[in-house]
């Protein structure tokens, strides 16, 4: 079954952008690999930031589907009871982990979001926000709830730093062979270290110059 020209330019578009970029990379190069042609792209998308946008939502709606699916199923199972933090890690990371493995589509598309989280335009970042405006209001309470002794502005930065590893670890390991000889070809090994690194960096104690209340500066003396 010929593949359609719709599903041929979003494969195309998607490789492309893992590769060059999205602002390198043209709407003509786009229809050269697509095997399609301009008016094709305008026909079914309108614009470049439109197939952007198609590109994204094409596998990001299931992949946050996914994540909601896996943290309701664990709240179904505690009965109001906090989830323990590594149910959430894995409801929110596993599965990205997980589909970054599929060599179906799944294992480009994460490259690629992984390259987007490290290399954001505005028009990017406000398109991400609002698609992962649900899923990080549903994690969040759910963290906050399973980590009441972390401050809640250090869970951010948390959360900020592990989705850093997770971006990098899934957009390619390239950087990595710097160190040394690293074989990244398997996705059970990579699963096990990247989960193991990201509940060790949640659970941390608190750096010990945020543990330590704040001193109150001493009033100063009357002359």
């Amino acid at each position: 079954m010929e593949t359609d020209t719709r599903t041929r330019i979003l494969d195309a578009a998607e490789s492309l952008f893992v590769r060059h970029g999205l602002d390198a990379t043209t709407l003509r190069m786009i229809t050269a690999e697509a095997q399609a042609n301009l008016a094709a792209v305008n026909y079914h998308f309108g614009s470049k930031e439109a197939l952007i946008e198609a590109v994204f939502r094409r596998r990001l709606t299931w992949l946050n589907e996914q994540r909601i699916a896996a943290l309701t199923a664990f709240e179904a199972e505690a009965k109001g009871a906090p989830l323990k933090p590594r149910q959430i890690v894995e409801a929110f990371f596993g599965v990205a982990i997980r589909m970054a493995a599929d060599r179906n589509g799944g294992q480009t598309f994460m490259r690629l979001l992984g390259r987007t989280y490290t290399e954001p335009t505005d028009f990017i970042r406000t398109f991400l926000a609002e698609e992962y405006a649900e899923v990080i209001a549903r994690f969040k309470a759910a963290f906050f709830k399973a980590l009441p002794d972390v401050p809640q502005e250090e869970f951010l930065w948390r959360f900020h730093f592990m989705m850093g590893a997770l971006s990098y670890a899934i957009s390619g390991a390239d950087a990595l062979r710097m160190l040394g000889p690293i074989d990244d070809t398997d996705p059970d090994a990579l699963y096990a270290r990247l989960m193991s690194f990201l509940i060790g960096g949640l659970r941390a104690p608190l750096p010990e110059v945020l543990a330590k209340p704040a001193r109150k500066p001493r009033a100063k003396r009357a002359a």
